[in-house]
């Protein structure tokens, strides 16, 4: 009988020792510091503060493809067991300080970060352990874009994005009539552009930059020209050209090209509504101001090509079409220099 109740005594201790010693370890492990937060202070879940952008796989609307990388903010997180939930950011040697150690996170997809921990915890402290790892900030692949886009700036890369994604990213091409988007997207990147093959409508200015035709990426069926946008690519979209009209006409200003390279004659002075009735004709100029800042000039007749009879010049971007009042003191009198900064007064005044 006391041999009997000696043995139940030591399965009972025994019992006792080893719920002990399972809480010992399970609250050594929630005892050690969270990098992002005070010693002491209680453990703040950023998920909720924060739209959480990936899923259980780790990958989600993001795809299981991001690269992680330096400054990017992880929420990490095991099934069952909430003492391991923690919110970091990778470190600039590509860490991250978890509370079962510190793992390299940086140059891994969410995905192999996932399975890694699952690897290396299921083998030391838990059994059969689901990882979770939600991205809650990008900063390790910027992409950026300037130029003729609605909100140019500095973004991330989720994953892989396209041309026109990153394009979408920025608000869409410019619309207004003072800064439309003009003919021509140029991406350039730190590397070379071997893997995009040059198609239609896509041509290698020097080996890191291309320039694409803005009009056949949105319109056409090519994919080619849809090239995918990688980390610390600069996308840049240029303006529309403009052709200026000033002097005797009824609205004098400045006309965007759009999607075009040129207007004639006769279609800016359609778009400035006509000459005037003390328009002298015959004694038109094409200004045009070249790449070093000096002038040249075209003297055109106008009346002949209005009446047929005459060939339609060809305006380029910035050239300048001057008709000057009929009176005799007024014709050729005036400078080019002159002509262009009335018409730049008139253009700021007008807000074009």
């Amino acid at each position: 009988m006391k041999t009997r109740r000696q043995g139940f005594l030591l399965i009972a201790g025994a019992l006792i020792s080893a719920f002990f010693l399972t809480c010992f370890v399970a609250t050594r492990a929630a005892a050690q510091d969270n990098p992002l937060q005070e010693a002491g202070s209680p453990a703040t879940d950023t998920e909720n503060d924060v739209p959480s952008i990936a899923t259980a796989s780790g990958g989600g609307v993001i795809g299981p493809d991001y690269v992680l990388g330096p400054e990017d903010v992880l929420t990490v997180s095991v099934f069952n067991v909430p003492e391991l939930k923690q919110t970091v950011r990778i470190e600039n040697d590509g860490m991250i300080s978890l509370r079962l150690g510190r793992v390299k996170a940086a140059g891994l997809t969410t995905k192999q970060l996932q399975k890694t921990l699952e690897a290396e915890w299921g083998e030391t402290y838990l059994e059969n352990p689901q990882v979770t790892i939600f991205v809650q900030q990008f900063h390790a692949q910027p992409v950026s874009v300037i130029g003729s886009v609605e909100k140019p700036g500095i973004y991330q890369l989720p994953g892989s994005r396209s041309l026109i994604e990153v394009l979408s990213m920025a608000g869409g091409l410019v619309k207004r009539p003072n800064g439309a988007a003009g003919r021509t997207v140029y991406v350039t990147r730190k590397g070379s552009f071997e893997e995009s093959p040059m198609v239609d409508g896509m041509r290698q200015i020097t080996a890191n930059q291309i320039q694409i035709d803005l009009k056949k990426l949105l319109y056409s069926r090519d994919v080619g020209l849809n090239i995918a946008i990688k980390p610390f690519d600069i996308v840049s979209v240029t303006k529309a050209g403009i052709v200026y009209v000033a002097g005797e006409v009824k609205k004098p200003g400045g006309f965007l090209l759009d999607d075009r390279d040129t207007f004639t004659v006769l279609e800016a002075l359609a778009l400035a509504e006509g000459p005037t009735s003390n328009a002298s004709k015959k004694s038109a100029r094409i200004i045009h101001r070249s790449d070093d800042g000096s002038f040249s000039e075209t003297r055109v007749d106008v009346g002949k090509i209005l009446n047929g009879k005459g060939e339609d010049v060809v305006l380029a971007a910035n050239d300048v079409l001057f008709l000057p009042n009929s009176r005799t003191k007024y014709v050729g009198k005036r400078s080019a220099e002159s002509v262009v900064g009335t018409l730049s007064g008139l253009i700021i005044f007008r807000g074009l």
